[in-house]
């Protein structure tokens, strides 16, 4: 089946309830994770006194569970009933680990909490992206699944600002202990999209099984390369802060050096939440792939704008906005093709493995770029990030050509 479909018999109203749970679900949790997230270091470092290292531990062992949960989640998301039950419980249980944070007393205890959290969240992701398929019509999966994206970085926006206002009104402990009500209002939300989906037919209950080898058939498995090429240049923006934060640092405090590049990662996000509906519309009406290509076109021009390197936040804003309209047209377009080609019993493992390679492609990603900023220069790691999306670029569209679906498993 062709992935260029049309829009014209979007008569069905493609933002239904059910997607509207989902998307409500992706903005409450990201609102409550990002509350604990945010003031993880203030709570680690200045209230616990652990050690900067013990962050950089626990944020990194918790990363990698999530990762490998993610594939995890796949096998069980490829069960349509067992789908519903892990993306509701895997909402609950963040939401719940995730606010007993601001009890602890020790950095081990914030490291199990955060580690337990983590691995939920990973769990719950291949099966909420498996069930907003399953709540739309295939013609319209770029718009649902822009709706989603674009709700889960409105949260990655308000998040962080509601951390603010709470600190100021309740201290750290209370704050990320408040984080669990969005957290649980996202929980309620999936169980309101599940209730407004179909139920699905009567089936024996599927083996937990990953299944990779039909994943990689056919034109999915030749998007799942063009994927990985992406996400080797896809780092973390965490290093578009870094590289801001240093360029803005000459003749500026540090701190204000930082603000100057917060604000600029809030037009990042802003950017993202803003063409992701776009950019889904548009991959309807003429195919992902070419979103996709599109999204990394914005990520190679903004990588060359970064390694040029203009001091003025002025001058540096496009690059953040370029790089936030790359990564809402690339998870936009990732999600959509995934959930067009991949057949409903291995839908789960598909995202699976699209979660997973986008986690291991970002890793590898911040950590090659990384290096290369330390061993020689900042401007170096932004051309081998430019670099990897001009490979990826056609790599993408090559398997726009071919139009046969994936074999059943």
């Amino acid at each position: 089946m062709s992935e260029e479909v049309s829009a014209s018999s979007g008569t069905q109203a493609w933002l239904s309830p059910g997607v509207a749970g989902i998307g409500g679900a992706s903005f409450l949790a990201d609102v409550g994770h990002e509350v604990p997230t945010s003031l993880l270091p203030s709570l680690l470092t200045s209230t616990i006194g652990a050690p900067a290292s013990a962050l950089g531990l626990i944020e990194g062992v918790s990363d990698a569970l999530a990762g490998v949960a993610r594939l995890g989640g796949g096998a069980l998301a490829d069960d349509p009933h067992r789908r519903r039950s892990v993306a509701v419980g895997g909402y609950a249980t963040t939401a719940v680990l995730s606010a007993g944070i601001g009890a602890c007393t020790s950095a081990a205890q914030v490291a199990v909490l955060r580690a337990g959290a983590w691995t939920a969240r990973g769990l719950r992701v291949p099966a909420r992206n498996a069930l907003l398929a399953d709540v739309v019509p295939a013609e319209a999966y770029g718009r649902a699944y822009g709706f989603e994206r674009a709700m889960d970085n409105l949260g990655a926006i308000v998040g962080p600002l509601l951390a603010i206002a709470l600190v100021g009104a309740v201290g750290t402990r209370t704050a990320i202990g408040l984080s669990v009500i969005p957290g649980l209002l996202a929980a309620l939300a999936i169980v309101y999209a599940i209730r407004h989906t179909k139920t699905p037919h009567a089936q024996h209950r599927q083996p937990i099984r990953l299944r990779i080898r039909p994943v990689l058939q056919g034109r999915l498995g030749r998007l799942m390369i063009g994927f990985t090429a992406f996400e080797i240049g896809n780092c973390a923006a965490t290093l578009l802060i870094l590289r801001a934060t240093d360029l803005f640092e000459p003749g500026r405090s540090k701190d204000h050096a930082t603000q100057l590049a917060l604000l600029l990662y809030v037009a990042y996000n802003a950017a993202a939440t803003l063409v992701s509906v776009p950019a889904g519309r548009h991959g309807d009406r003429r195919g992902s792939t070419r979103v996709l290509v599109f999204g990394a076109a914005c990520f190679g021009a903004a990588y060359v704008w970064f390694a040029v390197g203009p001091n003025g936040a002025l001058l540096l804003a496009p690059a953040f906005v370029l790089a936030g309209v790359g990564i809402g047209c690339a998870e936009t377009a990732q999600h959509a093709a995934v959930a067009q080609l991949a057949p409903n019993h291995i839908r789960g493992s598909a995202f699976g493995l699209l979660a997973a390679i986008q986690a291991g492609g970002n890793l590898i990603a911040s950590t090659v770029a990384g290096i290369l900023w330390t061993a020689i220069s900042p401007a170096a790691a932004f051309i081998f990030l430019a670099i990897a999306m001009a490979i990826a670029m056609p790599l993408i569209g090559l398997s726009a050509r071919h139009h046969s679906k994936p074999s059943p498993a």
